[in-house]
Protein backbone atom coordinates (compact mmCIF):
# COMPACT_ATOMS: atom_id res chain seq x y z
CA UNK A 1 0.00 0.00 0.00
CA UNK A 2 1.28 3.30 -0.94
CA UNK A 3 -0.49 4.66 2.44
CA UNK A 4 1.01 4.22 6.10
CA UNK A 5 -1.72 1.63 8.03
CA UNK A 6 -2.77 3.34 10.93
CA UNK A 7 -6.92 2.74 11.23
CA UNK A 8 -7.96 -0.92 11.49
CA UNK A 9 -11.47 -2.02 12.20
CA UNK A 10 -12.06 -5.85 13.48
CA UNK A 11 -14.47 -7.65 13.84
CA UNK A 12 -14.98 -10.72 16.47
CA UNK A 13 -17.18 -12.19 18.43
CA UNK A 14 -14.92 -13.60 21.05
CA UNK A 15 -14.90 -11.00 23.73
CA UNK A 16 -11.17 -11.91 25.34
CA UNK A 17 -9.91 -12.90 21.95
CA UNK A 18 -11.14 -9.16 20.84
CA UNK A 19 -9.84 -7.70 24.08
CA UNK A 20 -6.22 -9.05 23.91
CA UNK A 21 -6.27 -8.62 19.93
CA UNK A 22 -6.68 -4.65 20.44
CA UNK A 23 -4.49 -4.06 22.96
CA UNK A 24 -1.59 -5.71 20.84
CA UNK A 25 -2.91 -3.69 17.80
CA UNK A 26 -2.89 -1.02 19.76
CA UNK A 27 -0.03 -0.91 22.10
CA UNK A 28 2.49 -2.76 20.28
CA UNK A 29 1.07 -1.80 16.80
CA UNK A 30 0.50 1.76 17.61
CA UNK A 31 -3.14 1.59 15.38
CA UNK A 32 -6.29 2.97 15.77
CA UNK A 33 -8.35 -0.20 16.29
CA UNK A 34 -11.73 0.07 16.28
CA UNK A 35 -13.18 -3.37 17.71
CA UNK A 36 -16.84 -5.05 17.30
CA UNK A 37 -18.52 -8.09 18.06
CA UNK A 38 -20.15 -8.87 14.73
CA UNK A 39 -20.31 -8.18 11.07
CA UNK A 40 -23.82 -5.92 11.52
CA UNK A 41 -21.94 -3.75 14.14
CA UNK A 42 -18.95 -3.53 11.23
CA UNK A 43 -21.49 -2.52 8.71
CA UNK A 44 -23.09 0.31 11.03
CA UNK A 45 -19.80 1.46 11.64
CA UNK A 46 -17.35 1.23 8.65
CA UNK A 47 -18.29 4.42 7.33
CA UNK A 48 -17.78 6.41 10.43
CA UNK A 49 -14.30 4.95 11.28
CA UNK A 50 -13.12 5.00 7.57
CA UNK A 51 -10.76 2.06 8.26
CA UNK A 52 -7.57 1.96 6.23
CA UNK A 53 -7.74 -2.50 6.62
CA UNK A 54 -10.74 -4.58 8.11
CA UNK A 55 -9.78 -8.02 9.96
CA UNK A 56 -12.73 -10.22 9.98
CA UNK A 57 -13.13 -13.74 12.23
CA UNK A 58 -14.76 -16.24 9.79
CA UNK A 59 -16.91 -17.87 12.41
CA UNK A 60 -19.36 -15.48 14.20
CA UNK A 61 -23.13 -16.07 15.03
CA UNK A 62 -25.70 -14.16 13.15
CA UNK A 63 -23.15 -12.71 9.69
CA UNK A 64 -20.08 -14.53 9.47
CA UNK A 65 -16.78 -13.36 8.40
CA UNK A 66 -17.04 -14.35 4.61
CA UNK A 67 -20.70 -12.84 4.28
CA UNK A 68 -19.54 -9.33 6.35
CA UNK A 69 -16.35 -9.56 3.78
CA UNK A 70 -18.66 -9.71 0.77
CA UNK A 71 -21.08 -7.06 2.41
CA UNK A 72 -18.59 -4.29 3.12
CA UNK A 73 -17.75 -4.83 -0.83
CA UNK A 74 -20.64 -3.62 -0.99
CA UNK A 75 -20.81 -0.32 0.00
CA UNK A 76 -19.74 2.25 -1.79
CA UNK A 77 -16.07 3.39 -1.16
CA UNK A 78 -15.00 0.07 0.45
CA UNK A 79 -15.20 -1.85 -2.99
CA UNK A 80 -11.35 -1.98 -2.24
CA UNK A 81 -10.48 -2.07 1.34
CA UNK A 82 -7.87 -4.08 2.32
CA UNK A 83 -9.74 -7.22 4.20
CA UNK A 84 -7.87 -10.23 6.03
CA UNK A 85 -9.06 -12.72 8.22
CA UNK A 86 -8.12 -13.42 11.45
CA UNK A 87 -9.23 -17.15 12.31
CA UNK A 88 -8.91 -20.56 13.83
CA UNK A 89 -10.44 -21.47 9.89
CA UNK A 90 -7.09 -23.25 8.64
CA UNK A 91 -8.02 -26.39 6.47
CA UNK A 92 -6.31 -25.31 2.67
CA UNK A 93 -9.90 -25.17 1.67
CA UNK A 94 -11.17 -22.59 4.29
CA UNK A 95 -7.62 -20.61 2.98
CA UNK A 96 -8.85 -21.02 -0.16
CA UNK A 97 -12.11 -19.55 0.05
CA UNK A 98 -11.40 -16.38 2.00
CA UNK A 99 -8.70 -15.57 -1.07
CA UNK A 100 -10.71 -16.35 -3.63
CA UNK A 101 -13.07 -13.73 -1.97
CA UNK A 102 -10.80 -10.96 -2.51
CA UNK A 103 -8.56 -11.69 1.23
CA UNK A 104 -5.50 -9.96 1.47
CA UNK A 105 -4.66 -13.50 3.84
CA UNK A 106 -5.24 -15.57 6.72
CA UNK A 107 -3.81 -15.27 10.24
CA UNK A 108 -4.41 -17.97 12.35
CA UNK A 109 -5.55 -17.88 15.63
CA UNK A 110 -4.76 -18.76 18.11
CA UNK A 111 -2.09 -16.13 17.30
CA UNK A 112 0.81 -14.78 19.41
CA UNK A 113 0.60 -11.65 20.50
CA UNK A 114 4.30 -10.64 20.05
CA UNK A 115 4.33 -11.02 16.68
CA UNK A 116 0.22 -9.90 15.66
CA UNK A 117 1.01 -6.19 14.66
CA UNK A 118 3.73 -7.58 12.18
CA UNK A 119 2.00 -10.04 10.53
CA UNK A 120 -0.83 -7.62 9.96
CA UNK A 121 1.71 -5.01 8.61
CA UNK A 122 3.00 -7.79 5.89
CA UNK A 123 -0.43 -8.11 5.11
CA UNK A 124 -0.62 -4.48 4.42
CA UNK A 125 2.82 -3.94 2.69
CA UNK A 126 1.96 -7.02 0.22
CA UNK A 127 -1.52 -5.77 -0.69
Amino acid sequence: MNKPLKKILYVEDEPDIRDIATLVLENVGDFEVCAVEGGQLALDIIDEFQPDMVLLDAMMPGMDGPTTFVEIRKMKGFQDIPIAFLTAKLMDSDIATFLDLGAIGVIAKPFDPMTLSDQVRELWDRA
